[in-house]
């Protein structure tokens, strides 16, 4: 019988989970709880998704590539070979089981719970005394084409989601995509970090091959990348691209200097290393003309700030990035942010734009520095962003919106977004919207907040789903 034996405690993540009053949960239940999901900033495999893949097991499309689980089982001493090393799928998953337990508190374990219990309709808590009844139950499922990628999706109620995409990307699979009369859309988010990154000659070299390659244009000269970049803005565009997005430590600023771009690119195009502030300065000028690409587009451009990255150089050197060694840095933001911004705005050459920080001490820089460039030409034209990667938790959640609300407008909101490598994560959608709907109903029952329900069930709606359409504007599926 396809029936997981039910032998451990039931899950605590119940119809009201995170909601602690009844106005919480009549926001929640009657406003929130069904609308579409625009996922607007996320990590997935456009090819999986366009493919409609099926994967073999539920370490395949729950463990692989989880760099939150990865550290929560190394900090728990777990070999590596059972997290990224060449142990079997089921001994991975064994020991995640293991391991969640000990998750206590941390997001992962309400995460996991909720996945499980969402997906699979398991009530059961995972654990190292359930791990293999739980692992042949799941994998049965996931390995049908009921759990394939795209009925995933759909099954989450997912109406957009936007992949993250490299200039030199063909976008084949979202063109495949297209055609394919699926009820949900896929669209592309230009992320050109590399077209700037000249810190290594060499490696830059092999990227403009590549760039020059698909942009079908020689490049020789800085005015040449520029022309590069431009015919790839373009044909994202054409390809249902509305959002550009942006990794950086910060954002770079010079109000005076005698640096030239051309002489920069000339420099490392030849070989030869840059400066610290040759480098910086080279980011500074070519972001600044990819910003006025974007707004000429329309488009949102997205500026995730603060990680500090790679942070472990012997694990970097065995295992290369994105693999669970970065954290948060402690960067400079304001200045900076606010001359770059500034410089575009001054020709009116800002596009719409979502600041994240990662360091929750910016939180108040980044909500009252939005406010600075919100000209009354767009409803929320410049947005504080929702909590990202370590802040994606109720505190940090909390936080952000604590924070956006005394500052700004939350009613403006854009939203959440998952910034997810996998499949099984959206209902981190859900577990935003239920924290966003207990935050006013708490207000409500203080007597903070009217007891209207319709005039706020109207913003949690805005906020979960109305703002993200009306803001991005995507092409109509």
């Amino acid at each position: 019988m396809d029936i997981l034996p039910r032998r451990g405690f039931k899950t605590f993540i119940n119809d009201d989970f995170l909601l602690s009053n009844e106005f919480s949960k009549v926001l929640y239940h009657d406003y929130a709880k069904n609308l579409p999901i625009i996922d607007y900033h996320n990590h997935l495999p456009p090819e999986q998704i366009s493919r409609n893949k099926v994967f073999e097991n539920i370490t395949e499309i729950w463990l692989n590539g989880d760099h939150y689980k990865w550290r929560a089982m190394r900090t728990m001493g777990i070999d590596e070979k059972f997290i990224t090393g060449n142990s079997s799928d089921f001994e991975k998953f064994q020991k995640w089981a293991q391991t969640v337990p000990y998750t206590m508190r941390n997001p992962l374990y309400h995460w996991t719970q909720m996945e499980l219990q969402r997906y699979f309709g398991i009530e059961e808590l995972l654990d190292q005394d359930n791990a293999i009844d739980i692992y042949n139950f799941t994998s049965k499922k996931v390995s049908t084409p009921e759990f394939s990628t795209q009925n995933l999706l759909s099954k989450m109620n997912v109406e957009v989601i936007c992949t993250t995409d490299d200039p030199c990307d063909n976008l084949i699979y979202h063109q495949e995509f297209k055609f394919s009369n699926i009820s949900f859309g896929m669209f592309p988010a230009f992320r050109p970090d590399k077209a700037f990154t000249i810190e290594s000659p060499e490696n830059y070299e092999t990227y403009l091959n590549k760039l020059a390659t698909v942009s079908r244009n020689n490049i020789q000269t800085y005015d040449d990348l520029l022309q590069s970049l431009k015919n790839r803005v373009d044909y994202f565009h054409e390809n249902g691209c509305r959002l550009a997005d942006h990794g950086l430590e910060n954002l770079y600023y010079f109000k005076n200097s005698s640096l030239d771009p051309q002489i920069i690119f000339h420099k490392v195009n030849t070989g030869h290393i840059p400066t610290e502030e040759e480098v910086a300065f080279f980011k500074y000028r070519t972001l600044l003309e990819l910003c006025k690409m974007y707004q000429a587009k329309g488009w949102t451009q997205q500026f995730h700030l603060g990680a500090l990255r790679n942070n472990n150089s012997r694990m970097y050197r065995q295992l290369g990035p994105d693999t669970g060694f970065d954290s948060i840095g402690d960067f400079s933001q304001a200045v900076s942010l606010s001359g770059f911004l500034n410089e575009l705005d001054k020709t009116d050459q800002l596009a719409k734009t979502i600041l994240y920080n990662l360091n929750p001490g910016d939180n108040e820089v980044m909500a009252t520095m939005t406010g600075n460039f919100n000209d009354g030409s767009i409803k929320g034209k410049i947005q504080f962003g929702s909590g990202w990667w370590f802040l994606d938790q109720k505190d940090g959640m909390e936080a952000q919106m604590n924070t956006l609300s005394n500052m700004g407008l939350i009613s403006c909101f854009v939203g959440m977004l998952t910034d997810s490598r996998s499949f099984l994560s959206f209902p981190r959608h859900e577990y935003f919207r239920r924290i966003l709907c207990n935050l006013f109903g708490k207000d409500i029952q203080n007597g903070e907040l009217p007891n209207d329900e319709k005039m706020i069930g109207k913003i949690i709606q805005d906020i979960c789903y109305y703002n993200a359409k009306d803001f991005f504007q995507f092409p109509k599926i």
